[in-house]
């Protein structure tokens, strides 16, 4: 370094991740026992960052602790941009006194002082979790890259194996720290040769589980965990024959979202951290594995599956399937898994997937991860699909046999961009997700169904928006789009805030700027942010660049900070309309408190308007007044989700009894939690309706998944 100003550039290089190796590593020896220099650089390297890392978000976490350590010091405010003279030539006089010192020294140097002075460089930053939902501290040590190598025993129901992850030591830590829940944590070891160390488990934490500490050395590159996993892994169902479609084999799937991959990996387990992975997966002869990566589309003879994942992916993506499975391809780079029964149906439902990912490309950009493929699931699967990449994981009850419900495939594809392609870095930031998802599918829908189509999604979201508001209370904060929810477990934010709120904000975007420039901003936000995590902050500041700050007063025209920081909906809200709906609204107001349905089936035919006008129906409705409108459309005994679920909630609320034989059998045989919880909720609001809803529970509790069981066992405040 030869003058002041070219050690101020360096700095600023390292930072930026702009230095070579040589020079990275030359400025990290001369800062070894340099307090002020290690301060600058301290907790991050640029040396082999996998692709798909943030590291605007690591720097920027970084300048927060550089800036919180030098309050605590009492030492004066500074910044990189205006760095003095003076404290560069101080920089370099000390930098060279320590790099004469360490020339002076013996080739091995001294291990012991080595360890001490990075333990005391660490203790300050020991607590300064990134994520309120980790245990991790990624900005002293990150992973980058995970060889998993499993085994699937049916038998025990346990998962066991090692998962051997790729680490930067940012910060030349002793220490790594991964999240676990439920698992049982074998030994740890430390690179290629398996070299063991000691680690240490801490205490549980209601839903985040316990941290895992493992020793390391400042040049660790590779940790292998061997473990298995708990019987009663909250991310793992296992399902006997009977609970399949086809009755023969057993099967088992994966929900890793939101903070579920602990239980049956050991990871650091945040949207923020970001890997590529490789496995190999042992199962049954007779079975088939999936997982949310390259996959095969023909079973193995010996049961052994390897995959490839080479896009960097946050560990909630992470998903595994094993059963009786076989494929069947819609077109060169979309197709179908299911088990054999489910197969064709499954196939004939979804044969517009290709046309969805053609419509998506022409929106917002190339399709960036290869393969779009959908694995159709028991009838238990908690969601109605799961966007892991490569592999959406989706409900059966979306086959409806009349494509009616196909929006759900276009709502996970769109996360392929906004989500997997670009993620909250939280769950505080879950909007991120799943209201530009929300928003994308329903372009999708347009572009592929019509505008009709989705004007009526358009409208009904609106409706669920606004339910949800009353329900929860139009100044509870969880109304508010950026979530809070430290000390709680992220699932709880799986309302319909995250979606339909943001949908409406992006709305309200759209019609300031015009759809054209819109689509444009939101084109290169998903190239700009690609294999990145991304926090509400972030997204703010790249709309004020990129478009606010192009068109004075936008940002109070959107009210940006009403709809992302306060509750409720804001009033400049876009009021969605539809011509169909009006429809329906004018034969009901027709009526004047006598419902007369008969002729209306010929009238009221897509699913859309059907579901429209169940929820139409006036507050007044009887159970007779139910017989007559079943006789002329027949809900009770319809084949649409959708449709069943409004209609029994409707039929327990009216007391409508020629329901309640199809009412259990649905609560038995489907486990999407979006349609059990809500009937169990009206069904225990009576006395007799709680005694039936126990009896219902009693045999369908097994057929659930643990994310859907538990939210009924909470409803319930017992154990059943």
């Amino acid at each position: 370094m030869e003058t002041n100003k070219n050690t101020h550039i360096l700095i600023q290089q390292y930072l930026e991740g702009e230095l070579d190796e040589k020079a990275m590593h030359e400025l990290e020896k001369q800062a070894l026992d340099d307090p002020f220099l290690a301060d600058a650089i301290e907790g991050y390297s640029a040396t082999d960052v996998p692709a798909g890392t943030s590291l605007s978000f690591l720097q920027r976490q970084l300048a927060e602790r550089i800036a919180q350590q030098q309050e605590n010091k009492n030492v004066f405010y500074f910044t990189w941009q205006r760095i003095s003279v003076a404290a560069a030539g101080c920089l370099l006089f000390i930098a060279a006194s320590i790099l004469f010192w360490m020339k002076s020294q013996p080739k091995d140097g001294n291990p012991a002082v080595k360890e001490k002075q990075v333990d005391v460089n660490l203790n300050a930053f020991n607590d300064q979790r990134m994520d309120p939902h980790s245990f991790s501290l990624p900005s002293q040590a990150v992973v980058s890259h995970l060889d998993l190598d499993i085994n699937v025993d049916f038998t025990s129901q346990i998962i066991s194996g090692k998962a051997a992850w790729t680490i930067d030591n940012l910060s030349k830590t002793d220490t790594i720290v991964f999240d676990t829940r439920q698992l049982d944590i074998q030994k740890v070891t430390l690179g290629d040769g398996y070299e063991q160390t000691s680690f240490k488990l801490g205490e549980e934490t209601p839903f985040l589980g316990k941290s895992l500490k493992v020793a390391i050395k400042p040049s660790t590159r590779k940790v292998t965990i061997w473990y298995k996993t708990g019987k009663a892994a909250d991310a793992l169902q296992w399902l006997n024959p009977a609970q399949t479609a086809g009755k023969r084999y057993p099967f088992l799937f994966t929900q890793s979202q939101a903070i579920l991959a602990r239980t049956w990996i050991p990871c650091q387990d945040s949207p923020g951290i970001r890997f590529t992975y490789n496995a190999t997966v042992s199962v049954p002869p007779a079975l088939m594995a999936l997982m949310s990566a390259e996959n095969p589309e023909k079973r193995s003879e010996d049961g052994k599956y390897h995959f490839k994942q080479p896009y960097a992916i946050p560990s909630y993506l992470m998903a595994l399937a094993v059963g009786d499975i076989r494929f069947k391809p819609i077109d060169r780079r979309t197709g179908v898994y299911a088990e054999p029964v489910t197969l064709d149906k499954a196939a004939w439902e979804f044969a517009d997937m290709g046309k969805m990912v053609g419509a998506a490309e022409k929106l917002y950009g190339p399709y960036q991860w290869e393969r779009y493929d959908v694995l159709v699931l028991p009838p238990s699967f908690p969601f109605g699909g799961m966007e892991n990449p490569m592999l959406t994981f989706a409900t059966p009850t979306v086959i409806a046999g009349d494509r009616s419900l196909v929006s759900l495939i276009a709502h996970e594809l769109a996360h392929s961009w906004s989500g997997n392609l670009v993620t909250n870095v939280t769950w505080n930031d879950f909007w991120l997700n799943e209201g530009f998802t929300t928003y994308f599918e329903r372009r999708i829908v347009e572009a592929v169904y019509g505008k009709q189509e989705a004007e009526m999604q358009e409208m009904l979201g609106f409706d669920l928006l606004k339910e949800a508001v009353t329900e929860i209370g139009a100044n509870n904060q969880d109304t508010e789009l950026k979530g809070h929810y430290e000390g709680r477990d992220p699932d709880e934010g799986v309302s319909d805030i995250p979606y339909e709120k943001g949908y409406a904000f992006l709305k309200v975007i759209e019609k300031e700027v015009g759809r054209a420039r819109f689509d444009a901003f939101l084109k290169e936000y998903f190239n700009n942010h690609k294999f990145r995590s991304v926090s509400t902050d972030e997204f703010i500041s790249y709309l004020e660049e990129h478009l606010a700050g192009k068109e004075p007063g936008l940002k109070d025209k959107i009210k940006l900070s009403e709809w992302i920081f306060k509750p409720g909906i804001p009033g400049n809200a876009v009021q969605p309309v539809s011509a169909r709906f009006n429809a329906i609204d004018n034969i009901v107001s027709s009526w004047k408190g006598k419902i007369n349905p008969a002729g209306l089936k010929g009238k009221i035919t897509s699913a859309n308007e059907l579901l429209y006008f169940i929820k139409a129906l006036p507050d007044n409705t009887t159970s007779a007044d139910m017989a007559l409108i079943d006789k002329e459309f027949g809900f009770t005994s319809s084949g649409n989700s959708e449709l069943q679920f409004a209609w029994y909630l409707l039929a327990i609320r009216k007391q409508y009894k020629p329901a309640y034989p199809r009412i259990e059998e649905f609560l038995i045989a489907v486990g999407r939690r979006k349609f059990i919880l809500p009937l169990y909720q009206e069904m225990v609001k009576t006395g007799a309706g709680k005694i039936w809803a126990e009896k219902i529970y009693k045999k369908a509790r097994p057929n659930y998944h643990p994310v859907t069981f538990r939210s009924v066992d909470d409803l319930f405040n017992k154990e059943v």
